[in-house]
């Protein structure tokens, strides 16, 4: 029917051309953005997955950095009590050599003047030796606050969620290291003792062979201690291995709910191109049907 007021084909050219345009649209938005959802619109249930699995993997890359400094920090401590046992060793020397008769009352002093000076070492290094600012071992030192090891329990964060922490407490471990080096070492004070541990002198025969036992004892409990940062430390290695495979994964699931086909949208977006052109067409034919009205009535 020729009506001057309905034009029904010119109505539904406008239609398809208004469908196609906003095909057009979305295609365009994607392809100049990458991501398939752009709104909530696009995709509401995606789009909230998406964001969980995207939060996810931004707080296991955090935890993944937190292993890896508490590794540093544990890798630090074992440096520092191997150098501790270097030092016990040499001790142990000092101590077989000056529990031999061979040697003079002057040679003997001469050890225990070494002794001293690497036992104040051993001091120095159980006290001051700090990690990021702050001491690592000290346990109790007069008034001083103790250090990062010596505080108490450490949480390990090494997930996402607030379940995923290793706790360890290493007072047990310092707490046997100064007592023993109490009686090993010949300076200072630790774990709460008096100043020097009887008998902790090479210059006397007998004492120097006591020394060996215990020197002996004071280099195994070191030794457990670094036993302990080294399970400890394997464990948050696994544990990094674990969160860099999950942190992969989850960024591939988010990908593909979010992320753009561009093959498909280029397809898309080149098919309502053309459409949008056949409409523009069609439109254009459609809106001469008026004129034949109008020849009509001339």
């Amino acid at each position: 029917m020729l009506s001057l007021h309905t034009n029904a084909s010119s109505l539904s050219s406008l239609n398809g051309l208004q469908k196609s345009g906003s095909k057009l649209a979305v295609a365009q938005a994607r392809l100049s953005t990458g991501y398939r959802i752009n709104s909530a619109m696009d995709d509401a249930a995606g789009l909230q997955i998406a964001t969980r699995l995207n939060a996810q993997s931004s707080g296991m890359s955090v935890a993944m950095r937190n292993t890896q400094n508490d590794i540093s920090m544990l890798q630090t401590g074992d440096a520092l009590l191997g150098e501790i046992g270097t030092i016990l060793t040499r001790m142990s020397d000092l101590a077989i050599q000056a529990a031999d008769g061979t040697y003079g009352q002057a040679d003997r002093n001469a050890m225990h003047g070494e002794y001293v000076s690497l036992s104040k070492e051993i001091f120095s290094i159980m006290t001051n030796a700090q990690y990021a600012g702050e001491p690592l071992f000290r346990y109790v030192v007069d008034s001083e606050k103790p250090g990062r090891l010596g505080k108490g329990p450490i949480q390990f964060q090494i997930g996402a969620t607030a379940s995923e922490v290793v706790v360890d407490d290493f007072r047990d471990s310092l707490g046997r290291i100064n007592a023993a080096l109490y009686f090993a070492i010949d300076n200072g004070r630790l774990f709460g003792f008096p100043p020097d541990g009887q008998g902790t002198e090479l210059s006397v025969q007998d004492s120097a062979n006591d020394m060996i036992g215990a020197l002996a004892k004071a280099s195994d409990e070191v030794q457990a201690l670094r036993s302990r940062f080294g399970a400890l430390g394997n464990r948050l290695q696994f544990a990094h291995d674990n969160l860099s495979h999950m942190e992969q994964n989850t960024k591939s699931a988010a990908g593909r709910i979010m992320d753009a086909d561009y093959a498909a949208e280029t397809a898309t977006s080149i098919q309502n191109q053309m459409l949008m052109q056949a409409g523009t067409t069609m439109l254009k034919q459609s809106n001469s049907m008026a004129q034949l009205v109008m020849s009509l009535v001339q």
